[in-house]
């Protein structure tokens, strides 16, 4: 299980390496995507809290990556954060989530990114549920359901 002193390891000293890796040019991103999900995912996009319906919504399933197809989250890690973003406690596997530091808008983050293609994802923060603490705030438009 992935703790907040394990993920402020891996911001410091990098992830086990992805399964594989997926690596494209910003316009055949353009190409695959939407509008939108090539805002959020490759741009640092955020979108706009209680915006989907995902956030409510807790059937069984595993969440993917909307870029690659890379498998991030279970749904029977989800909970309702209330935050206005569909939230986890923990990623499928550890080498699923990149970390990185995030000094942006005056505050300091983790910035979570799909480990295969790097597509923004959104942040974790050290206040989820027992027994982990962590809670893994994700734009609903990074994510497919399979």
């Amino acid at each position: 299980m992935l703790t907040w002193k394990k993920i402020e390891d891996f911001v410091k000293n990098g992830v086990p390496a992805p399964e594989n890796k997926v690596i494209k040019t910003e316009e055949e991103w353009r190409k695959l995507l939407s509008d939108d999900v090539f805002f959020i995912t490759r741009q640092s996009g955020t979108e706009h809290a209680f915006s989907s319906e995902m956030c409510s919504r807790f059937e069984p399933g595993i969440y993917a990556c909307a870029c690659c197809g890379t498998l991030l989250f279970d749904a029977s890690e989800k909970f309702d954060s209330q935050s206005g973003w569909p939230s986890f406690t923990q990623p499928l596997k550890e080498n699923a989530i990149a970390y990185t530091a995030d000094t942006t808008h005056m505050m300091t983050r983790i910035e979570v990114t799909c480990n295969c293609c790097d597509a923004h994802l959104g942040h974790v923060f050290p206040d989820g549920p027992e027994p982990s603490g962590l809670r893994y705030c994700i734009n609903s438009l990074s994510l497919k359901r399979e």
